[in-house]
């Protein structure tokens, strides 16, 4: 059986360039959240610092997050987003723990 994959990606822009990081998200969440098996696409940006975000996504399962990754409007966005991150997004996959 699959599981539900939680990601929590951080992601810095260049100093001043956060804006167009909420516009890049603006543009492709609508198209993300419509994708099968899309369970949450959330942009927040941090509190008091307006180039610091993270993303929180929830997808289905691995599959339904592979497919995400190779969607073109995915390919797109991850050769645009060089233009204004300071460098790579951290991707962190979020795993449950046992409640005792």
């Amino acid at each position: 059986m699959s599981h539900p994959i939680q990601l929590v990606i951080l992601i810095t822009t260049l100093p001043g360039r956060g804006r167009e990081q909420i516009e890049a998200y603006e543009r492709l969440a609508p198209v993300v959240r419509a994708e099968d098996g899309c369970l949450q696409y959330d942009l927040h940006q941090v509190a008091g610092d307006p180039d610091r975000f993270v993303l929180i996504e929830r997808w289905e399962s691995k599959s339904a997050l592979a497919a995400h990754d190779a969607t073109p409007h995915m390919i797109e966005a991850d050769a645009a987003s060089p233009a204004f991150r300071a460098g790579p997004a951290e991707v962190v996959e979020l795993a449950a723990t046992p409640l005792a």
